[in-house]
């Protein structure tokens, strides 16, 4: 094994492991302290708003690559909307369902905004990705109508939203070609600067009632782990591996996820939940391109 795929492949497993920690600390949040949906969203764009700033402040808004319809989605997918979308699916819905579902169909909502907005072409192997995605996606969800009408339902709505929105969200990243940390850095400003005067005016005594070591460690995990050292590694490894094999890693991040959640939270996906993560990451593998890819480099 060479260096330089072992250096990606560290990488691509701490950002793997970052993303999926990011769903069981928002769901810790919310059921072992005082914080709710919007604090959590408050910490984190707070934090990552300021750190970004320089970003920004360098690299400007990218208006002209992203025109206006293409900045909304930057800074709907990857700002405070999707964070409260996930959030407040996780009011709902345990770990296991949220990375599925809002990881996991990434992929299908990418594909068909592609398709539509880029005029990219779908491949029989993504139309069978999309396939399983959806057919996993039932798994999870439930197949009957009582289950439809399950309270955990309300989650997998609010869980497949946020996957809409960041499916617009890359995009508007492919259409403008904007490298590095620029477009979360972009999201993350706008959010600083619209959502979280807003929520400190209305809601700013929660954060001063809250404990100290919760606000630490959720501005430290959301701010910073998330929102910047997580998209830093991710960018290394795809240098080192190619966008195809870190995509690849990034694909079990629903495994990652359940796994996670049965060591600090104590929840235990039902078999159907297993199943439906399996079905979900073999449709990621084959919406991706992966085993193409691997069969032209084997050829």
């Amino acid at each position: 094994m060479s260096s330089r795929f072992a250096v990606g492949a560290l990488c691509v497993i701490g950002t793997v492991a970052i993303w999926a920690g990011w769903y069981v600390a928002i769901r810790f949040g919310l059921t072992a302290t005082s914080l709710d949906v919007q604090d959590l969203a408050a910490l984190r764009f707070g934090v990552a708003g300021i750190l970004m700033l320089p970003v920004v402040w360098r690299r400007g808004l990218a208006v002209e690559r992203l025109g206006w319809p293409g900045l909304l989605a930057v800074v709907l997918g990857g700002g405070a909307p999707f964070a409260l979308l996930v959030g407040a699916g996780l009011v709902y819905a345990p770990v296991s369902h949220a990375s599925a579902l809002t990881q996991g169909t990434v992929p299908l909502a990418v594909g068909l905004l592609a398709a539509i907005i880029l005029k990219e072409r779908l491949t029989l192997a993504n139309l069978m990705g999309f396939a399983l995605i959806i057919a996993g996606a039932l798994v999870i969800a439930g197949l009957t109508l009582a289950a439809l009408a399950s309270r955990e339902s309300i989650g997998h709505a609010f869980f497949v939203g946020a996957a809409v929105l960041w499916g617009g969200y890359t995009v508007a990243l492919r259409k403008a070609r904007l490298e590095g940390l620029h477009a979360p850095a972009i999201a993350a400003v706008v959010s600083l600067v619209l959502y979280v005067p807003i929520y400190l005016v209305f809601r700013g005594e929660r954060l001063l009632a809250a404990p100290v070591d919760d606000l630490v460690i959720q501005g430290v995990y959301q701010g910073v782990l998330t929102a910047v050292v997580s998209l830093v590694l991710y960018s290394l490894g795809v240098a080192r591996l190619g966008a195809t094999s870190a995509g690849a890693f990034v694909a079990f991040g629903p495994v990652v996820a359940a796994l996670l959640a049965i060591a600090l939270l104590g929840e235990r996906p039902k078999l159907g939940d297993w199943t439906g993560i399996a079905v979900i990451t073999l449709g990621v593998l084959l919406a991706s391109g992966t085993f193409q890819q691997r069969k032209r480099q084997a050829t």
